[in-house]
């Protein structure tokens, strides 16, 4: 999980530490309304969902436990709602990537995930299309049946890429804000056409943050990591910090050995 003091300087603070929604079979009806409220918030891009626009029967059915979680999500985004807010007003490559972010929580990293689900679409339609990822080992690995998906892309993650990071945060409008609006193109298109990286800004400063994208040659990092940290998971363990300078040409492996031994990078800086 991503600092605090990190999280205030890029605008996820609300998503950072924030528990996750996973629905057990001892839950009350007050804490099922919670699962469903965070469904709809997620798989909606935030947008104001009005009373006749909620899918009752499909909620009565999880109040029930007659349906998981994935269920639940994939017939939200199944629905003819889904399609009305994100399918018809916007073109495919900006469809697929709201899907990444509202069904794995991540943003594409590369075109060939994007080529891969125009080309699905095109050959099998729309269900095939959303199933994909509903079906996929990465939404079994880190939602399984009864979590509601996350944003997982502002934390380091066993398995993802650094460029991930950058990416989220430009489909990433913000805590208070709707995916609703339709663009001519996807945010995206040029940065994956030509396998680059946008910088991440400090929230309200204008002010990238070094070391993430664009980056300086012959400069050094400094990172400071946290030992064994699990995203989502408390721990009472005291769990130790350890620093590293890091060139600039060997930080995107270090990144890597860092999320493969489950360390977390807690502060990234110019050296």
């Amino acid at each position: 999980m991503t600092s605090l003091i990190a999280a205030q300087r890029l605008g996820f603070e609300p998503y950072n530490g924030s528990p996750r929604l996973e629905l057990r079979a001892t839950d009350s009806d007050e804490q099922v309304e919670v699962v469903i409220r965070g469904a709809y918030r997620q798989i909606l891009g935030n947008e104001h969902l009005m009373s006749s626009e909620r899918l009752i029967s499909l909620e009565s059915l999880l109040r029930n436990r007659s349906i998981s979680v994935r269920d639940f999500v994939r017939a939200i985004a199944q629905s003819e709602l889904y399609r009305q807010k994100f399918f018809h007003s916007n073109p495919q490559n900006r469809f697929i990537e709201l899907n990444y972010k509202h069904l794995l929580g991540r943003a594409p990293y590369d075109q060939a995930e994007i080529a891969f689900h125009t080309d699905l679409y095109n050959q099998q339609g729309y269900e095939a299309e959303i199933n994909s990822y509903f079906d996929s080992p990465e939404y079994n690995q880190h939602f399984g049946q009864n979590i509601v998906p996350y944003y997982r892309g502002f934390a380091t993650q066993t398995g993802q890429k650094t460029v991930g990071f950058s990416r989220l945060f430009q489909v990433y409008r913000g805590y208070a804000t709707s995916d609703r609006a339709p663009l001519k193109e996807g945010k995206l298109t040029r940065e994956l056409a030509y396998n680059s990286a946008s910088p991440v800004y400090i929230n309200g400063t204008g002010q990238s943050l070094t070391g993430l994208a664009g980056g300086d040659r012959g400069k050094f990092y400094r990172l400071r990591v946290v030992s064994g940290a699990k995203v989502g998971r408390q721990t009472r363990v005291r769990r130790s910090v350890s620093e590293y300078l890091v060139a600039y040409e060997q930080l995107s492996n270090k990144l890597q050995e860092i999320n493969r031994q489950g360390g977390q990078v807690i502060e990234l800086i110019l050296a």
